[in-house]
């Protein structure tokens, strides 16, 4: 059988992040894609320009005509919006019940600004967390689900992951990309043991849809049957190599996407 995954995300008309960039991950590793779309942009390498809304009735429709007739072998969530939007998923996947679920929680932009009002943290934190297979929080969104200021030094992340797990989750890959080291540690708390996911860091501005990309290629490894902590292992040599290759493709004028494909593409997609 062929193995499936849905995300259940925003739509990025530049192709970097959200549903793009979740559905280039699941082809890259091999998993058939579907989707659901929660909203709408317009946005490109440089600005987001606008956001529109779907109604949570017509999520509703989407999530049901999927699961209605595809197997669905893992589902990665991303960007959902209000607090009503967060309750309907959270209600369609109780019905449907999908052996892995991936929780991206996007809710903090690069500035530092909150993308969630409260209530819909709220719901977030009652809703999903507690649905979740596992959630992918980077320090400032772990912060915010915590209600804390966020983590500065590498030493309290698993304290940090096991407050997390504390709210209900099964297990947490807390991403550390926004310490300053040489290297990007994450760090996974499966059940009761500590993992440390490390990788060099790679100087490039081209990291758009990195967050995207890693959970979804965690649910693309689940989709597969792989065990937990090697999904994530394997995402993570998938990212890193996807931002080592990122400067190959020259796309936009800002903030670049990651090279979803640079296993495959020949001369990394730029012309001979």
């Amino acid at each position: 059988m062929t193995r499936t995954a849905l995300t259940i995300a925003g739509s990025d008309s530049g192709g970097g992040a959200g549903i793009q960039a979740d559905l280039k991950t699941f082809s890259a590793l091999g998993v058939y894609g579907m989707s659901v779309i929660t909203a709408l942009t317009a946005q490109n390498t440089k600005a987001v320009t606008g956001i529109f809304p779907v109604e949570p009735d017509f999520v509703r429709a989407q999530i049901d005509a999927v699961f209605d007739d595809i197997p669905v072998h893992a589902v990665k969530l991303g960007m959902l919006g209000g607090p009503e939007m967060i309750r309907t998923v959270a209600e369609r996947l109780r019905h449907w019940k999908p052996r892995w679920i991936v929780l991206d929680p996007v809710m903090v932009a690069k500035s530092g600004d909150k993308l969630l009002p409260d209530d819909a943290i709220e719901a977030l934190r009652s809703e999903l967390l507690p649905l979740a297979s596992i959630v992918t929080p980077n320090l400032p969104e772990a912060a915010v689900l915590l209600g804390e200021a966020p983590a500065t030094e590498e030493r309290q992340m698993p304290a940090v992951a096991a407050r997390l797990q504390g709210l209900g989750v099964a297990n947490v890959l807390l991403k550390g990309g926004h310490l300053a080291h040489g290297e990007s540690a994450d760090i996974l708390l499966h059940g009761g043991e500590v993992l440390w996911q490390r990788a060099p860091r790679i100087a490039t501005k081209n990291t758009h849809g990195t967050g995207c990309t890693l959970s979804a290629a965690i649910a693309a490894g689940l989709a597969l049957g792989l065990a937990l902590p090697d999904a994530v292992g394997r995402a993570k040599s998938y990212i890193a190599g996807a931002i080592a290759a990122a400067d190959r493709l020259g796309i936009g004028h800002g903030h670049g996407p990651v090279h979803h494909f640079f296993q495959t593409w020949p001369n990394g997609g730029a012309s001979s």
